[in-house]
């Protein structure tokens, strides 16, 4: 047999180029910082926040609050580069910023002060955040093993809920005195840095194009706090009395002490806190379009085990990822996991150059609120994105979302509701939330743990809710939705642009589209329907054939990238690897048998399981009924990418949403 790299002439074949997914990209050096930058901007706010919040409520002194930010600061670069980079079996090697969870908050605080507040507190939390951290890289591929209880009504109905209880943070700050930030909502000013800081980044965004595009919310960012410094309402004066050099080493507040009930505790939220990272890396999945499988899990959950052991170490606490920057790279587009390592790099760079922190720190409250607005919502959005491939008919799966969200949304607002508190922060009076809610209600701290935010309590709920509908893991079929293509436009293309426009929908098979094209003018959406399923209904036996192999394997993936092959097959994305492995050795041998790939309108399938039975069944059928099946089944998803595609295909849904006013 010819060697297949060997051309016919003779001289060697081009070597097949290996195709980079956009994740493992590396942009051009002066991009990488920009964008880099752009995360750490977005990110920082949020990231110093949980240092402020343990400082106040454990009566911290002001140099050990500052000593305290920076260890975050370094820390949460070196989590990030963990998780980003990757090194052996930890880290997902996606774009997840990595910061300092808000479920640590009330454990940590209580085990401060029962084992005397202040520097000799932190000694225990220290000790507990260690031993915690050992806990979870241990039991990372246990937990992962767990995936299959997280469909996606669990992940869109988190991802969902991350993206709306985060929205008050941005509105807190949307309404805070940029001087002080203290809150103070009547002041004309702070609406207009919110609402222009906003305006600029959708101007930017749509008719910025290439790289100033995706910059758009850095520049936002840097014009909002420009025009806040002209007013008067930005001050730098800080930048200037801070020190160049500042490095908190480890253990600074003395060696770690080890106390069983504050270890347990600590364990119980980072069981939480691998939840809600796994939300976190299913939504980034999906806007990188990379199908999540249990090593990721493992290999996230391993990152953040591993994180939270260095944290406790240099003075820190635990890791997860935060939602800002998924928000992020679904607002940019960038999805390269190398700018996210960049970012990390100049965390760890702010955490030894206090000056250059505090330039990041003097942006102003509206202006960073307005961004993270945008961004929070844009994770809500993500999550309802997922949402819509789930069938929503099945009464069960409508329980599980709304009941999971309002719980989530009862436990948040009794808590952003609560008065605020002014402690003192570089001889300013600064507003900081206070922390008593519905979990300071519960009697004991382990009840409090899944109490103390929404995002929490929305996962346990959204969890268990599943366990209790579907505990045998059924799952409803994908639900198409509708395109903009119009008859209108259809009408007057030529024979290559009706190609170009409706290859995928027959996997470009030219004799079907010309055929449909032939039938020219369309009277309806209807019309133009049928003249693809009687184009496929009248191919000659090799015509159909070779439609039939122009069809990927069942749940096929591209063996560069590890994305599924067609959109058709999305809801195979969440099954476990063993799973996955089974669906592609049935195609393999049905294909070996027959000759012709197994064709399966994977958006009708219910059950795993029958995927299986019906087509290790159908081994056993004639190659004319399995040919006969595979016209069936193309026809089937035919028919979603049409409804995916045109405007209005749907006739039936669109009599009955259009006769809705006139029946109300």
């Amino acid at each position: 047999m010819a060697d297949k790299h060997i051309a016919e002439g003779g001289a060697p074949a081009p070597a097949r180029r290996k195709r980079v997914h956009p994740v493992d990209e590396v942009p051009p050096a002066g991009k990488l910082v920009a964008l880099g930058a752009q995360h750490v901007v977005a990110f920082y706010a949020g990231a110093v926040l949980v240092p402020l919040l343990i400082a106040r409520a454990i009566d911290l002194d002001s140099e050990a609050l500052t000593m305290l930010i920076t260890a975050d600061l370094f820390t949460c670069g070196i989590a990030s580069l963990l998780q980003a980079v990757g090194v052996w079996k930890i880290g997902v090697r996606l774009p997840l910023l990595q910061g300092i969870t808000f479920a640590t908050l009330a454990p940590v605080i209580q085990i401060a002060n029962n084992h005397g507040g202040g520097r000799v507190g932190l000694q225990t939390v220290y000790g507990a955040v260690i031993a915690a951290g050992v806990f979870t890289f241990l039991i990372a591929p246990f937990f992962a093993k767990l995936i299959r209880f997280l469909p996606p009504v669990v992940t869109g109905t988190l991802i969902t809920i991350i993206g709306v209880c985060l929205i008050p943070v941005g509105a807190g700050d949307a309404v805070s005195d940029p001087a002080t930030h203290m809150h103070d909502s009547a002041n004309w000013r702070w609406v207009l840095y919110v609402l222009g800081t906003i305006l600029l980044i959708v101007l930017m965004q749509r008719f910025f194009r290439g790289f100033m595009a995706t910059i758009a919310v850095l520049l936002g960012l840097v014009v909002g706090t420009f025009v806040a410094w002209l007013f008067g309402d930005a001050s730098f004066s800080s930048v200037g009395e801070a020190s160049w050099l500042g490095f908190t080493p480890p253990f600074a507040f003395g060696w770690p002490r080890f106390d069983i009930v504050a270890i347990v505790s600590l364990i119980v939220v980072l069981l939480v806190v691998a939840v809600e990272s796994t939300g976190s890396v299913f939504a980034t999945g999906e806007i990188v379009g990379k199908r999540i499988k249990k090593e990721d899990v493992a290999a996230t959950v391993r990152a953040d085990g591993l994180a939270t052991v260095i944290g406790g170490s240099f003075n820190s606490f635990p890791y997860t990822a935060f939602s800002e920057n998924v928000g992020l790279v679904r607002l940019t587009g960038v999805k390269s996991r190398w700018v996210v390592a960049c970012a990390g790099v100049i965390m760890i760079i702010l955490g030894v150059l206090p000056k250059l922190a505090k330039v990041v720190e003097s942006i102003p409250a509206p202006v960073l609120g307005g961004a993270a607005l945008i961004m929070f919502a844009t994770v809500a959005i993500v999550g309802i994105q997922t949402l819509t491939s789930v069938d929503f008919t099945d009464h069960r799966n409508l329980i599980i979302a709304a009941t999971s969200l309002a719980v989530a949304l009862y436990v948040q607002f009794s808590q952003s509701s609560a008065p605020t508190t002014v402690i003192e922060k570089s001889g300013e009076q600064v507003d900081v939330p206070a922390l008593p809610g519905v979990d300071q209600a519960m009697p004991n701290l382990i009840l409090q743990i899944p109490f103390s935010t929404g995002i929490t309590m929305g996962a346990i709920t959204a969890i268990l809710l599943n366990l209790l509908f579907f505990h045998i893991g059924a799952k409803g079929p994908a639900v198409a939705g509708g395109g903009d293509i119009t008859l209108d436009e259809v009408n007057t293309m030529t024979k290559e642009q009706f190609r170009e426009t409706f290859g995928g929908v027959v996997q470009n098979v030219d004799w079907v589209l010309d055929r449909a094209w032939d039938q020219k003018p369309f009277e309806d959406v209807h019309d133009l329907r049928s003249a693809f399923q009687e184009a496929m209904l009248t191919g000659s036996d090799t015509e159909q054939l070779d439609l039939i192999r122009a069809f990927p394997d069942l749940g096929a993936e591209d063996e560069d990238t590890g994305e599924l092959v067609a959109v058709d097959h999305k809801g195979l994305s969440h099954l476990e690897e063993t799973e996955h492995e089974n669906v592609v050795n049935l195609a393999s041998a049905y294909r070996d048998h027959f000759g012709f790939p197994l064709v399966i309108c994977a958006r009708e399938t219910e059950r795993y399981d029958r995927v299986l039975r019906s087509g290790w069944a159908r081994m056993d059928n004639s190659e004319t009924s399995e040919k006969s099946f595979a016209l069936i089944e193309i026809a089937k998803i035919a028919n979603y990418r049409f409804d995916d595609l045109v405007a209005d295909a749907n006739p039936f849904t669109s009599a009955r949403f259009s006769r809705q006013p006139e029946l109300s």
